[in-house]
């Protein structure tokens, strides 16, 4: 990591529960250590918020949705897309972001139970979360949602599968979607370009993983033309939802956001970007944890409020 300020406070349980993690090498091991760092930082949803599970259908079978309602629910939808690089995490590791946004929005939370690689490269996890964005637009009613209401979110991994299923959506005709929230999205960007290089050590994220993620996502392919797999490589970034871009500071995937706002602002798109300041992927996860974190989690669902008031 080259001239990079000391990490936030707020950072510490997050730093500690990947610094308690045994080496690992293979998936299994890698996974493994996801889950136990997940159940380290895990939090309760409240006793109100009714807990479900659904599933979105596709050709070769069917996509797992876990459904958040919060007690007083307004009536608005948020498809939340968890991290983990596309190889790594599940409905439990991104439960307590998930129903943190049911909580502090009011909506509707369906957390998507993506396909995972080595097993899978793209395009079956942008198919999935397609496939979820399709199947809630059209059971909306059922679910007391309007359709003309519904967000998408998602972080690292699925950060880049919201910006990808925004793109489809617009692309395709499909659903409408209201807004769009990314939080430190892996979009693309040179590895060999910005803070893939200045942070390339970062306690959150490394720049090796990073190269490992995408190989396995594009299975074996170094690069993509693709912009459902990396939507930096995109040509048209206009008509899309007001997006959220929201970086952490001490990230090598803190680029990918800056660049992909400045490509929608150009465009037209209204983006709001914020970098938090000497945080580390992954800050979401413990936004239960310090005041520092809270404020930035509360940017999020403020944004998220905003674009999803009747």
């Amino acid at each position: 990591m080259i001239d990079q300020p000391d990490p936030h406070p707020d950072m510490r349980p997050l730093i500690e529960a990947r610094d308690a993690m045994p080496p690992a090498k293979t998936v299994a091991e890698q996974r493994a250590n996801w889950t136990r760092m997940s159940e380290a930082l895990r939090a309760p949803y409240p006793e109100d918020m009714m807990v479900t599970m659904d599933a979105a259908p596709r050709p070769d079978g069917a996509v797992p949705l876990r459904v958040y309602k919060p007690a007083g629910a307004n009536g608005s939808a948020i498809l939340y897309f968890h991290g983990g690089g596309f190889m790594k995490g599940d409905l439990d590791s991104g439960d307590t972001v998930a129903w943190g946004y049911a909580q502090e929005t009011g909506a509707v939370v369906f957390s998507v139970d993506y396909r995972l690689t080595p097993e899978h490269a793209f395009p079956a996890a942008f198919d999935d979360c397609y496939a979820a964005l399709e199947y809630v637009a059209g059971k909306a009613l059922d679910y007391g949602i309007d359709p003309g209401r519904i967000a998408v979110a998602g972080d690292s991994a699925g950060g880049n599968l919201a910006a990808a299923v925004s793109l489809a959506a617009r692309d395709r005709n499909g659903p409408q979607i209201a807004a769009q929230v990314l939080v430190y999205p892996m979009l693309g960007l040179n590895l060999a370009l910005g803070t893939a290089v200045t942070a390339a050590d970062a306690p959150g994220l490394t720049k090796k993983a990073l190269s490992e993620y995408w190989l396995l996502y594009l299975n074996g392919a170094e690069v993509t033309d693709n912009p459902y797999a990396a939507p930096l490589v995109g040509a048209d970034f206009a008509a899309l939802p007001p997006a959220f871009i929201h970086t952490a500071e001490l990230d090598p995937l803190c680029d990918d956001g800056v660049v992909y706002a400045d490509r929608l602002k150009a465009a037209g798109t209204p983006v709001t970007y914020r970098c938090a300041e000497r945080m580390i992927h992954g800050f979401t996860r413990i936004r239960h944890t310090g005041p520092a974190v809270k404020h930035e989690f509360d940017l999020l669902c403020g944004f998220l409020k905003e674009h999803l008031d009747p």
